[in-house]
């Protein structure tokens, strides 16, 4: 490849392990182009977006209304374009010694994380797993310190599956005054639950260590284990956002689904790229960087990196005509 230059993103910690992959693949190919990501959390991927310093945004969350609006004071009139790029399950993980499944509904999740359920042995999580030992051990809910599309997706979950032992709406910051502790990034939350026993926390299922313990979901009538497979299932029930421009792939996930081995507490995470750039060489380096995340050869790399589910593939089509629709701004 003679294709050159530099592009710099920023964003996810739940893409890390997948952006490693996908940046290396990508070296191979095009061995004159250098990609820099910086996994600084979603929020601060899409401001960095905003503010033009980057030419584009890793987010486990869709552009808001109101971002949408900014986005076309950087990006020109037709604004900016959420791309699926990355599809996990969120994991439930936990610490408890000699444990390595629990079965759990989303109300019973969602008062642990609350803080109203405050042992392992509690009558609600007792009553789901009949024969396993529960110790009398005291939960400490674990949640991200910083602006998080993964802390996003979580609460969305509980307060759709679980809205009485949930109201609060959906937001990428934890809400206050819940208790537990709190760590930075995907990779920190996990290293608090690590060393920390009966702890539990959310977070992609890339960087659970093989040591800690995993919730399977009640879907309908059963309880559905985490696996990429699973989480495939969930987002083939997802429906576009309404009011989206056509080359905008955001997407709304049913969380109270109940198709057989459907995992809901799954997420999708996006590209975010600017539908126009000032200059061509721009363009190029970013359709032709977005072409292969998204490619056969792309998803498989990122499955093998990140435990990640490959786009089905008529969202993979949709998304590889909204990034070859990106141009060069007037």
């Amino acid at each position: 490849s003679t294709l050159s230059g530099i592009i710099s993103g920023s964003g996810s910690t739940a893409q890390g392990p997948a952006m490693d992959a996908w940046i290396g693949g990508f070296r191979v190919l095009h061995p004159k182009v250098q990609v820099q990501y910086s996994p600084d959390g979603s929020g601060a991927g899409r401001n960095a977006l905003l503010a033009g310093a980057v030419q584009f945004a890793g987010s486990d969350a869709y552009l808001q209304d109101e971002e949408l609006g900014e986005a076309r004071e950087v990006c020109g009139p037709d604004g900016a374009l959420d791309i699926p790029a990355y599809i996990s399950p969120i994991a439930v993980a936990f610490n408890l010694p000699g444990i390595e499944s629990l079965n759990m509904d989303a109300d019973t999740i969602a008062r642990i994380f609350r803080g109203d359920i405050e042992f392992w042995n509690d009558p609600a999580i007792a009553a789901q797993n009949p024969g396993v030992e529960l110790p009398e051990t005291r939960v400490t809910p674990v949640s991200r310190a910083d602006d998080s599309g993964t802390t996003e997706n979580f609460t969305e979950y509980l307060h759709e599956a679980a809205p009485e032992a949930w109201p609060n709406d959906p937001s990428g910051s934890w809400p206050g005054g819940l208790g537990g502790e709190n760590a930075q990034g995907s990779a920190g939350v996990i290293s608090t639950v690590t060393r920390t026993e009966g702890s539990v926390a959310y977070s992609d299922d890339s960087v659970v260590d093989d040591s800690l313990g995993t919730v399977n979901l009640k879907v309908g009538e059963q309880y559905v284990p985490i696996s990429a497979e699973a989480a495939s299932i969930a987002v083939e029930q997802a429906t576009r956002v309404p009011g989206r421009s056509d080359h905008d792939i955001a997407l709304h996930l049913d969380r109270t689904t109940t198709a057989p081995g459907a995992y809901p507490l799954v997420l999708i995470s996006y590209q975010i790229f600017c539908s126009g750039y000032e200059d061509a060489e721009t363009v190029e380096l970013v359709k032709t960087f977005g072409q292969y995340v998204i490619s056969p050869e792309g998803q498989e790399a990122s499955a093998e990196a990140a435990k990640s589910a490959p786009i089905p593939q008529g969202l993979a089509e949709d998304a590889k005509a909204a990034i070859e629709s990106i141009t060069t701004l007037p």
